[in-house]
């Protein structure tokens, strides 16, 4: 018995050594099962942080956790991947933080119902297919991201202060089937690119400041439009009219019928349907399928009527070909007079006479339903009687000369704001009281004069909507003038600022510097990345960076480089390159490609930390070139800080100028294909943003540079 009982007691201890070792197992697997992915906890502590680290985001933490493991509030993840983040209604404040584009499995972000301020992020997650973040207090614009995430099926972003225009930023939405963009401060046209939102069926945009037409909205597969409290005008197009819900109080419609649809358009997007009043501009309910089934199956007279006349002319043609026959082969028997010289004549005549009917024509169709005045479709004529029809509308107004010449004194001398290498610039002062600027290109500057070529460079430029870039608001091309009317922004440029600013009271503060830069970096990235084809500046420089009363950058001259001046050809390459900011591949062969506009701010960022100049002949010979000068200093902790501009009065943060160093040298290598993309700079600039800490230089510290630590300074810059 003693040795059964000792076997059993054996098997017993091997039975639980065994389980132990399972259990072991069990719960050293279990964790791997539910630990999300690192990337995804980086992103979600970064957004807690900049939503400043609220209590009722209950399991989140900044210093380690596991949100899918630990059921962080509001988020969802499918195994070790965060696939939704619902946090609304918390009261939560801050800002959305810098690292949603790293959630990459992320579907849903719904944010709405909060306190959240500043700017929506220039990157967000890129595979979302539903973005919520209405009834916050955010400003800025619409993030030109939104237009390479084409999975996007529900954008709503209403209820808070964004402006000034929505950008044509939903060309390659095709999913997208609600968006809500009310309640905002939105104003100018309908962007353009509306009407590529194939699977659009809810669009609002009511409460907001939107001008011009609704046209653009033909043709969409809408149930429900709703854009009451607007400054729209023109006649209501009667699909649109015939939608099931369609709320348009509060705007300068035309009264009465629109105009009748020029001859052979299309018929109008979907079935008819009765129109319904519930209101002064509301509309409901369509006629339903069964009320016109009756009458779709039985022929009406009109389509009796076109059955006879197809009829009388299928006979009336085949009469024409019998006698055509019998004429021509008359005409074999005894046609030999007639040469073919004078053959080949009457055929070109009668060729081009019916070519001119068929031109006239076409400019008949036309006359019936003209096009906007801020709309204009250029069509002309060449000398072989073919049109040229521009690729698409000019989005400007188009002025007279004399309007222009009233608002500027006749172009007088007083009203000369600035001069570059395609002509003066003159404040305009119109009798409605607003201020515009007015580029007057000399017509010797032009490397293309053709008047449609000139017209073309502005319909492009008049596509540009970036909160940072001068907007184009009109043009004239009149009795051989060309002129170009932008939006005027008072507050000097960044070269006066930086270079010749006599009011030492004000300090532009390195907050400030670091503001312009991400600015205009994120101009250029809209022209290099969201523009297609890619726009190039090619002429970047401070003084092209023009400032507002808020120190905000606003970049001009985008666009400008289709008007390449002739003399800037002939200027030999070496002269061209010692102005400070061309990029060595442009010194040594001319091309200019858009890394060259990435050297060229790199240039303007050394410009931003060491208040100097990029050429400056006042300067010992070894310190006259910025980039020269400054590149072997900027990894050297002590130079660096010799470098920064006097003028901060010791007033920077530490961590943050040197990593504004590092983007520098980056961006101004000599080989183009090393330099960053403008998005990668953006991306830089932005962490940076959000990990500056400004201190006060110590005056016993002899580098005068001051550090600070912070525990979510941890992580180098890296592209």
């Amino acid at each position: 018995m003693s040795c059964i009982n000792r076997g059993l007691s054996l098997s017993m201890a091997r039975l639980l050594i065994i389980e132990l070792v399972l259990l072991g197992l069990i719960s050293d697997f279990t964790p791997a099962q539910c630990n999300t992915d690192s990337t995804d906890v980086q992103a979600l502590q970064v957004l807690y942080t900049s939503l400043n680290s609220p209590t009722e985001l209950t399991n989140w933490n900044i210093d380690s956790g596991d949100p899918c493991g630990e059921s962080w509030k509001g988020v969802t993840c499918d195994g070790s991947a965060v696939v939704s983040v619902g946090i609304s209604g918390l009261g939560l404040s801050g800002t959305m933080g810098y690292l949603l584009n790293d959630l990459m499995s992320l579907r849903t972000l719904d944010l709405s119902n909060n306190k959240i301020h500043d700017t929506i992020p220039y990157q967000l997650p890129p595979n979302l297919t539903s973005l919520n973040v209405a009834g916050n207090n955010l400003s800025g614009s619409l993030p030109y991201s939104i237009s390479n995430m084409f999975t996007l099926t529900y954008v709503n972003v209403s209820h808070n202060s964004l402006s000034p225009s929505v950008g044509d930023i939903f060309a390659n939405l095709p999913d997208l089937g609600t968006l809500d963009i009310s309640f905002n401060n939105f104003s100018g046209d309908l962007p353009v690119s509306f009407s590529s939102l194939s699977n659009i069926s809810s669009l609002y945009v009511q409460n907001n400041q939107f001008i011009g037409s609704i046209n653009v909205l033909l043709g969409l597969p809408l149930k429900t439009l709703n854009v009451e409290n607007n400054q729209f005008s023109g006649w209501i197009p009667q699909e649109i009219l015939s939608l099931p819900t369609f709320i348009y109080d509060g705007n300068s419609f035309d009264n009465g019928p629109a105009p009748p649809r020029p001859p052979f358009s299309p018929p109008p997007y979907g079935r008819s349907r009765n129109r319904h009043k519930t209101g002064s501009g509301t509309r409901i309910s369509p006629t339903s399928d069964a009320q016109s089934s009756e009458s779709d199956n039985k022929p009406s007279a009109g389509q009796i009527v076109v059955i006879a006349l197809g009829s009388f002319l299928v006979v009336a043609l085949a009469l024409l070909a019998v006698v055509f026959c019998i004429r021509k082969s008359k005409r074999k028997v005894s046609g030999t007079r007639a040469s073919r010289g004078s053959l080949s004549v009457g055929s070109n005549e009668g060729h081009t006479e019916m070519h001119d009917q068929r031109v006239k024509s076409v400019a008949t169709v036309v006359d019936l339903k003209p096009p906007p005045a801020d709309k204009v479709m250029v069509d002309k004529i060449s000398k072989s009687g073919s049109i040229n029809r521009m690729k698409s509308p000019i989005i400007a107004a188009s002025y007279t000369v004399t309007a222009l010449q009233t608002a500027t004194n006749s172009f007088s001398q007083e009203y000369i704001i600035g001069e570059g290498s395609l002509g003066r610039v003159y404040k305009a002062e119109f009798p409605n009281g607003k201020t515009m600027a007015i580029k007057k290109i000399d017509n010797a500057a032009l490397s293309l004069q053709e008047e449609d070529n000139f017209l073309e460079a502005v319909s492009n430029m008049s596509r540009f909507r970036h909160p940072h870039i001068v907007a184009l608001a009109g043009y004239c091309a009149e009795h051989g003038q060309r002129l170009l009317v932008y939006e005027y922004v008072g507050n000097g440029s960044l070269h006066e600022v930086l270079h010749f600013s006599d009011d030492d009271s004000k300090t532009f503060s390195w907050n400030e510097r670091v503001r312009v830069a991400l600015g205009t970096a994120r101009a250029l990235e809209y022209l290099h990345e969201v523009c297609l084809p890619s726009v190039v500046h090619r002429n970047f420089k401070s003084a092209n960076i023009l400032l507002d009363e808020e120190l905000n950058p606003h970049l001009s001259d985008c666009g400008l480089a289709a008007l390449t001046p002739n003399t800037e050809r002939q200027v030999s390459t070496q002269v061209v390159g010692s102005f400070g900011y061309s990029a060595p591949e442009f010194a040594l062969s001319g091309i200019y490609t858009v890394k060259s506009d990435v050297y060229s701010f790199g240039v303007v960022m050394l410009e931003l930390l060491t208040g100097r100049k990029p050429l400056d002949s006042s300067r010992v010979r070894s310190e006259q070139s910025l980039v020269r000068w400054a590149t072997p200093q900027l990894h050297d902790i002590d130079a660096l800080a010799k470098m920064v501009d006097p003028t901060l009065n010791g007033m920077y943060p530490a961590k943050s100028l040197s990593r504004f160093a590092d983007i520098i040298t980056l961006c101004v290598q000599p080989e183009p294909e090393f330099r960053p993309s403008m998005s990668e700079v953006v991306q830089a600039l932005v962490r940076l943003v959000q990990r500056a800490s400004v201190v006060k230089r110590r005056p016993s510290e002899e580098s005068g540079f001051a550090y600070k630590t912070m525990d979510h300074e941890a992580g180098d810059l890296s592209f």
